[in-house]
């Protein structure tokens, strides 16, 4: 005789760690799209500036292509998966397909050498202020990541004249200065993050104008 369905028993999706996880990931990938599809509506109603989301956008596609690595064998293609949870996200799908925010999509000068800049400009950022969020302090963990982030922002036109590369520039010097093990203080890390966080905000404000190589 089979055992009787307990209809108040928790029905698991998973039974091994392993599957909890593959389950964990999907559902965070599920997230993004979700959250991707409603900053899109935000910002074609006007809900939201271009300077708040440019950012916002390239982040969460730097997200969606971490998660679809971790994912790879599970999901195929973005369609798919789409499908498979019956997701109606039309301007997140059009804008996974695009690879980059509207605000690089709908630049005069856009192109692919402009919207391959700005994902690595970007990156760069993420990786630093997630350095210091690490609580990476010392010379040799810090300079090399703010100096390869430089050297990207210093590829687009008019970024000598904005105001996070001098501050940028200024904390190479200052890291430069230091030796190799020697830290920065905690209220040098804060004032750093702090300064890294405006030139962020900054460099997708000026998106929108003219974007090349300097």
């Amino acid at each position: 005789m089979s055992a009787r369905l307990n209809l108040d028993e928790e029905v698991r999706l998973y039974s091994t760690n392993a599957e909890r996880e593959k389950y964990g990931l999907l559902a965070t990938l599920f997230g993004i799209i979700v959250a991707l599809e409603y900053l899109e509506r935000a910002y074609v109603r006007d809900s939201i500036s271009a300077s708040e989301y440019s950012p916002a956008c390239t982040r969460l596609l730097s997200q969606y292509k971490t998660m679809l690595k971790l994912v790879n064998d599970d999901v195929p293609s973005i369609e798919q998966f789409m499908s498979r949870y019956r997701m109606d996200h039309p301007a997140a799908l059009h804008r996974i397909q695009v690879g980059v925010p509207a605000t690089i999509e709908h630049s005069s000068e856009a192109g692919p050498e402009t919207a391959k800049w700005v994902a690595e400009t970007t990156q760069n950022f993420i990786t630093f202020v997630d350095a210091l969020k690490l609580r990476m302090r010392a010379k040799d963990q810090l300079h090399p990541i703010l100096q390869e982030l430089v050297t990207s922002y210093a590829r687009f036109k008019g970024s000598k004249d904005w105001e996070g590369r001098s501050k940028m520039v200024g904390w190479l010097i200052t890291l430069n200065g230091m030796k190799a093990s020697e830290e920065l203080t905690e209220e040098q890390a804060r004032q750093l993050s702090f300064d890294i966080e405006h030139a962020y905000a900054e460099f997708f404000r000026s998106l929108s104008g003219k974007e090349g190589d300097s």
